[in-house]
Formats: C-alpha cells, structure tokens, sequence
C-alpha cells in the first residue's frame, strides 16, 4: 500500500512573511503568488491526480479562479484552506462563515462567555 503522506505536497502560497513561516517546516512555499501561478499549479495537480494541501492567503484564497472554485465544492484529492494576514488576524472572516451562518444562523458564531 502506498504511503499517501509521503505523496502529498504541502503548498503554501502567499506573502514572502507568511510562507516563510511555512518553509520551517518543509512546506514548498510560493512567495507574493498570482492567481495565474495558483491556476496553472491547480491544474497540473488535476492532471497528475496529485495529492495536496494547499494553504492560501486570503488574497488567493478569494481570486477569480474558476478551478480554485470547482476544486473547493468537489473536495477530494486536494484540500485547500485559507491562511489569515499576519498583520490582520483581527479582521480575519473566513469563507465558510457564509456557509454556517445560512444554516445554523448568526448566532452560531458567537463565543458563549462564562460566568
């Protein structure tokens, strides 16, 4: 049986402060990536059928990329997240809040505070 974790690529792709971090610990990093270089290396992992983790700053993460889009509602073989600013952290709203807002409502993400 092949040994899936030696096969996956850990990708990081965005700030040159950001993927630095990600370089530490053996991500191959892409620093100050566009959306055409996420698009072309989206491609060729759907054409090698490669497994992959992608971490995206949360310019990319939010481009124009159709295949970014098609890629994120199949899942599958390539899992992509996105990874908040270093110098924004507070103003950080990822993209699934839509999602569990329309199903669960607003007051789902608000943190219950103790007495």
């Amino acid at each position: 049986m092949p040994d899936i974790q030696a096969q996956t690529r850990l990708i990081m792709m965005g700030s040159p402060a950001l993927t630095a971090g990600f370089s530490l610990i053996g991500f191959e990093t892409w620093p100050d990536a566009s959306p055409e270089q996420l698009e072309k290396l989206l491609i060729e992992l759907q054409q090698r059928q490669q497994t992959a983790l992608i971490f995206l700053d949360p310019e990319l993460a939010n481009c124009e990329c159709s295949i970014l889009q098609d890629i994120q509602k199949q899942g599958g073989h390539i899992v992509i997240t996105e990874i908040p600013a270093l110098n924004q952290p507070g103003n950080y709203r990822p993209q699934v809040e839509d999602l569990v807002i329309s199903v669960l409502g607003k007051s789902a993400l608000k943190i219950k505070q103790e007495s």
